[in-house]
């Protein structure tokens, strides 16, 4: 299973859900989903935004499990 761990990489990098919107030019509500819904699956091109605003790879917002 493939889990998002934005929410917890956006907070240990002091971003919230509007902050990391801004910065990242994603939707709010796109970001909500992630914060909420870790396990929805989301496109490349927003997981490129998202990494390049917190300044992480993407393989640093992903988290694989055997669950």
């Amino acid at each position: 299973m493939v889990r998002l761990k934005v929410k917890e990489v956006a907070e240990e990098k002091g971003y919230n859900m509007s902050s990391l919107s801004r910065k990242s030019d994603v939707h709010f509500n796109t970001i909500k989903r992630i914060f909420k819904e870790p396990n929805r699956p989301v496109g490349i091109e927003t997981l490129e935004k998202i990494s390049k605003a917190l300044d992480v790879k993407i393989a640093d917002l992903i988290d694989e499990s055997d669950e």
